[in-house]
Formats: structure tokens, C-alpha cells, sequence
């Protein structure tokens, strides 16, 4: 998992679906507290995707994302 292999399970409520997804992040404690305090989601967690920083920010899922701003009006 790299990065002292250690891994939280985020939790989160999406604002678009109102559902609460998790996903275990290999993360620590101490970044959710530096985000948490104010400092750039990019910055803290620069080894996740841009799907899983979002995820931490607003909870919301890359399946909801393309569900939700799909172009495909079928």
C-alpha cells in the first residue's frame, strides 16, 4: 500500500445521491488533520487519484460523477 502501509476508511454522506459511501484510503490521522486544519487536499494527499481527493472532500463517487454529468442522453 505504500506510505508506512497504513490505510482509514473514509466515510462520507454525497450530496448528489445522499448515500454514504466509504473507501480505505492509504492515508493517516495526521493528513485528515493538516486538510482539516486548511491546507490543500492536493498537497496533503498528493499520491491519490483526483477521484479519491474528491471523495474526501464532497463524498462524492466517480460513479456518481459520471452518472450525474454524463453527456449521454441516450
Amino acid at each position: 500500500m505504500g506510505r508506512g502501509d497504513s490505510a482509514v476508511k473514509i466515510t462520507r454522506k454525497s450530496p448528489f445521491s445522499g448515500e454514504v459511501h466509504q473507501m480505505d484510503l492509504p492515508i493517516t490521522v495526521e493528513q485528515i488533520n493538516r486538510w482539516e486544519d486548511g491546507e490543500l487536499v492536493q498537497r496533503v494527499f498528493p499520491h491519490l487519484s483526483a477521484d479519491q481527493r474528491e471523495f474526501i472532500m464532497t463524498g462524492i463517487t466517480p460513479e456518481e460523477w459520471r452518472d450525474t454529468f454524463s453527456e449521454d442522453t441516450g
